[in-house]
């Protein structure tokens, strides 16, 4: 070996971070996966929450019941009327690592941010930081970019209320394209509502408060008139819980510890399942299986310990075994909670006890009826999985231990996929270590309306929950993000619809606790010789159009088999566009279920009418190209059909986007009103795909579209 490739290490070779420059090059060491707002576990919530944290904190020790919050385009602002940071150690709090109040356990025993990094991680991460404490009539100030202090404000006589105000905006170089959704934020402050009994959140304008706790959580979570019988709520000190069983299939838990909402559960939540169980048994004297337990049950546990153990920075798993250090086992406190407070409470209810007794019992009979088919089915399954030729698995998995860091299990995806070549272009093109990929082969089952028994005699639903390991529940979900990747033609609609139903019917909470999405794959690709650009709607196309110098090249993806794979590697890599199944607050999913699976009622195909959209594309024109931004609405209705329209308020309702790119070639989006297709039906459909897709309108609307779907158009 020669000299030159000789590596030297000596003290130039080892380099020395600042606390800035490390939480900005390891994010994901304190915050987990960075993500762009679409998942609510992303970055940009951890950056809220850790602030927020600090402002509950001071409200539990009784200082403080307002907490305003303001998230204006990505720029976030938090007040709270607490003490304030003392106002010599203001700067010290948000920019030095482990410096905080909550080191003195007398002080904060049972907070959630012990590590003193979490406002810091806030600040690093942000290209705009300001930190204001007001205290006794005088307030300090602080701004930083990137954790770096920018201006210091000397100290001022003030007339603000004591408390900190404290205002960011998150890097975008660091969190690329993020937003705040609205429906996750809003989710988040309800849980500090629930857990926080009068205390009072103004987001937006909007107050949230609680006052019956894990109670209102419950009834807000799930369809209260499919609750078998009123919403069981216990409490004691350092311990609420709420439980009760529904109709629907699959457990639903919500856990916390000292405010934080456990996603991932832990040592808790295994104690309250197993508690639960434990005091079932022993009140009707009767050893019932777990899982008849267990099958249809909502739950709540909200848990205060003395400096938790989290197994991640990001606190969404319990790892403590103790209540306080060298305290009793947290196993040990809810089981003797429960015993005594459960039992005691199912002596007192008959009428519930009964009716908890009817429901094991049910869900006995079903489990037995369907253990013969299950036997077999999961036979089959497991000798499948060792050649599952429908699954391509990655090496990281979401129920890793703690040697893989959160980041990589929080990103593991699996995409489930229509047909061999929309799955061959993403096996090509994923990242081996945390996407797999589980192809269909067609349409999947329609499962609205039957019992779980057909997932077990359906090969393919079978073998896609033995792949996500949610059979028992979704505490062993292998994959944080399930990603239904199908065309955005009729066809992939269809097949989005049918997977979205076998969820929301058998794992619910899958849906619930967000960990479903739609992959949004690119309509266009628009490029020159010099730049490509790959579009997701008419106006970024037209965009990308008008960003070109030379002339622009087109084309229009027609489903995901047409895309390579070397394109593919762009939209599930670090731009991956996804949209999340979001449920809400107040949704029955039987009656969404019933309304767009059940049999056809007026009231759907209203629904389908008014929210058609009829789309054209590669229009051939005899004349020059018209300029659509310019055209008259009658000059547009000459373009695609011979005669004007009789009416004139038809066209002034007739609603078009975009204009037609090179000369002869063209695209039109035309949303256009249900009473137009009578009109086209007496007098005749035009030619070409315009003329089909508007026969198809009128007959979704004459006949429905479950005719339309056995047509197979």
């Amino acid at each position: 070996m020669s000299d030159s490739s000789t590596v030297l290490y000596n003290e130039d070779n080892i380099k020395s971070l600042d606390w800035q420059e490390h939480i900005r090059i390891r994010p994901g060491m304190y915050i987990g996966k960075l993500g762009d707002g679409s998942s609510q576990d992303d970055g940009i919530y951890v950056l809220l929450k850790e602030v927020i944290d600090n402002s509950i904190d001071e409200f539990v020790m009784g200082n403080g019941k307002n907490i305003d919050i303001i998230i204006d385009h990505g720029k976030v602002l938090i007040r709270d009327f607490g003490r304030g940071i003392p106002l010599g150690k203001v700067i010290d709090c948000v920019s030095k690592i482990n410096t905080g109040g909550k080191y003195d356990s007398k002080a904060f025993k049972k907070s959630v941010g012990l590590n003193g990094v979490g406002t810091k991680a806030v600040n690093a991460l942000s290209s705009y930081f300001k930190v204001q404490s007001f205290r006794e009539g005088e307030c300090k100030a602080a701004e930083f970019k990137e954790g770096v202090i920018t201006k210091d404000y000397k100290l001022e006589k003030t007339r603000e209320a004591n408390g900190t105000l404290i205002e960011f905006v998150a890097d975008e170089n660091i969190f690329k394209h993020f937003r705040y959704r609205p429906e996750y934020v809003e989710n988040q402050l309800w849980n500090y509502a629930y857990l926080n009994a009068g205390l009072k959140l103004n987001y937006n304008g909007k107050t949230l408060v609680s006052k019956n706790g894990l109670r209102d959580l419950l009834e807000r979570k799930t369809d209260v008139e499919n609750l078998l019988y009123p919403i069981i709520h216990l409490q004691a000190e350092d311990i609420e819980i709420a439980i009760s069983h529904n109709t629907q299939y699959g457990e639903e838990y919500y856990s916390f510890v000292n405010g934080q909402n456990t996603t991932q559960g832990g040592t808790h939540l295994a104690a309250f399942r197993e508690a639960i169980v434990k005091t079932f048994r022993d009140f009707y004297k009767k050893d019932f299986d777990s899982r008849d337990v267990q099958t249809s049950i909502v739950g709540a546990l909200s848990l205060k310990v003395e400096e938790p153990i989290f197994e991640s920075q990001t606190k969404t798993k319990l790892g403590s075994q103790n209540m306080a250090p060298a305290g009793v086992s947290i196993r040990s406190f809810i089981v003797d909670f429960m015993k005594t407070n459960l039992d005691n409470f199912l002596h007192k209810n008959k009428e519930i006890s009964d009716a908890i007794l009817r429901k094991i019992q049910q869900s006995e009979r079903e489990r037995k009826e369907i253990a013969d088919i299950k036997k077999i089915a999961n036979q089959r399954a497991k000798k499948a999985n060792i050649h599952n030729k429908k699954l391509r698995d990655c090496r990281v998995h979401l129920t890793d231990g703690r040697k893989t860091d959160d980041e990589n299990k929080l990103g593991t995806t699996i995409f489930i996929t229509e047909g061999d070549s929309a799955s061959g272009s993403i096996t090509k093109a994923r990242n081996v270590m945390t996407q797999a990929v589980f192809s269909l082969r067609g349409k999947p089952l329609n499962c609205y309306g039957m019992t779980k028994k057909v997932v077990y005699q359906n090969e393919e639903l079978n073998l896609l929950q033995h792949a996500l390991d949610i059979e028992d529940g979704i505490e062993n979900l292998r994959y944080n993000r399930v990603v239904i990747a199908t065309d955005a033609d009729v066809d992939g609609m269809h097949i989005r619809l049918l997977l979205l139903t076998f969820f929301l019917q058998f794992f619910p909470d899958l849906v619930k606790s967000g960990h479903l999405y739609i992959l949004d794959t690119p309509l266009f690709r628009v490029r020159d010789k010099q730049k490509t650009y790959y579009c997701y709607s008419e106006q970024e196309k037209q965009d990308a159009i008008a960003s070109l110098r030379g002339k622009a090249e087109i084309t229009r993806f027609k489903g995901l088999g047409e895309i390579s794979p070397n394109e593919f590697e762009d939209f599930i890599g670090d731009n991956i566009k996804l949209e999340p199944v979001i449920l809400g607050e107040k949704t029955k999913i039987e009656d969404l279920l019933g309304y767009y699976m059940g049999k056809n009622t007026p009231e759907r195909q209203v629904f389908i009418i008014d929210n058609l959209k009829v789309e054209l594309d590669q229009i051939k024109l005899e004349e020059e190209v018209i300029d659509l931004s310019l055209a008259g609405k009658e000059e547009l209705r000459a373009m695609i059909y011979e005669e004007p329209l009789p009416d004139k308020t038809v066209l002034d309702d007739l609603q078009t986007v975009s204009m037609p790119y090179g000369k002869y070639k063209g695209q039109i989006i035309i949303n256009l009103p249900v009473y137009y297709l009578e009109w086209f039906s007496s007098k005749g459909f035009p030619e070409g795909r315009l003329g089909m897709l508007l026969s198809t309108a009128f007959i979704i609307k004459t006949h429905g579209l479950e005719y339309l779907l056995k047509k197979k158009y």
